[in-house]
């Protein structure tokens, strides 16, 4: 993010925050938790609502306090830095709420080992309840991560006596495993903190949990690959509008551009036949449970070719019924 998310005396997010310390927060009351069984026999006990619950971690630096307030503003009931092996109690706490608290945010971050086997411990018991739960992954380039670190003349949580480049790798080690298992990865290293609030603004902001939301990102291959991807277009393949004169000023949301681009051999077949494609993957994923895709479609400067396609994908998926937000990385970057 180039603007950076701070904690107390100027901390970066997540750094300022001690472990073991919770700081809880809680916005509007919810009534709209889902329904469940605890799974107890406990004879007498009655049905309870369990509350829905997200996991945010990720790099320290990278905007988990932000994506914590935006959960907040929405009117999660939020839990910073939270010891992992509480947050099954935490959820229990909930559930014996009479619905008051329908939604629980979690911020956690991963300090060493014993921490991260916790975790792993405390995200396994909450699937044996039955527990509706997210996790949301905050990562960031070692190059924008060291930027922030070094703005507010902090040091890494992890990195001793060595460099602040030092501790995050250490860092992106231990959590190496928890990214692979994450619903939602956000890519913060081009993100200012209003642009991740939309994000999470985006993704949460809903009353009811869509089966599947889909992210359709353009981008320039000059500038390097979304790191947040799960799928990835090379639009390269078509004749690039950068060489017609007129159409160069313009971007692919301009209707000349997106007619220039469908008109070339194989832009419309491609468009039919990748359609095609991302049905079959957006059913295996619902099947897999998984909630959140980012579709990154590419051309050389992420400005014609890249963007008329991506228009087209978006609406394809959402004729599908899949949510989809369209992000335009690098249109007006030139």
């Amino acid at each position: 993010m180039t603007e950076h998310e701070t904690g107390p005396a100027g901390r970066p997010d997540g750094a300022a925050q001690q472990a073991g310390g919770a700081v809880a927060r809680a916005g509007a009351p919810q009534d709209n938790g889902a329904q469940v069984k605890t799974g107890k026999e406990n004879g007498g006990v009655p049905e309870v609502g369990i509350p829905e619950l997200v996991i945010i971690s990720g790099m320290s630096g990278a905007g988990r306090s932000t994506a914590a307030k935006c959960l907040e503003d929405l009117g999660w009931f939020v839990v910073d830095n939270l010891p992992p092996a509480l947050i099954p109690t935490m959820v229990e706490l909930g559930a014996r709420s009479q619905g008051n608290v329908a939604r629980i945010a979690v911020v956690v971050d991963v300090r060493g080992r014993r921490f991260f086997d916790n975790l792993r411990e405390s995200l396994a018991d909450l699937d044996a309840r039955g527990v509706t739960r997210r996790t949301v992954f905050l990562e960031s380039s070692d190059e924008a991560l060291v930027r922030r670190f070094e703005s507010v003349r902090r040091p890494h949580p992890l990195q001793g006596d060595g460099r602040i480049v030092d501790g995050i790798a250490a860092e992106r080690e231990l959590l190496r495993e928890l990214r692979g298992d994450a619903d939602l990865v956000i890519d913060t290293s081009g993100l200012n903190v209003h642009e991740l609030r939309a994000k999470m603004h985006a993704q949460f902001a809903g009353e009811e949990e869509p089966e599947l939301r889909a992210t359709v990102m353009s981008f320039g291959f000059k500038y390097g690959l979304p790191v947040d991807a799960d799928l990835v277009v090379d639009m390269r393949f078509l004749p690039n509008p950068h060489w017609i004169p007129e159409l160069r000023p313009y971007t692919g949301l301009n209707e000349e551009v997106a007619s220039y681009v469908f008109n070339q051999p194989g832009a419309k077949e491609f468009l039919d036949r990748y359609a095609e494609l991302l049905r079959m993957v957006a059913a295996g994923y619902r099947r897999e449970g998984k909630r959140y895709v980012t579709i990154a479609v590419g051309c050389t400067g992420g400005k014609h070719r890249s963007v008329a396609m991506s228009e087209k994908l978006a609406a394809r998926l959402a004729a599908e019924g899949v949510e989809t937000v369209v992000v335009h990385r690098d249109m007006g970057r030139e």
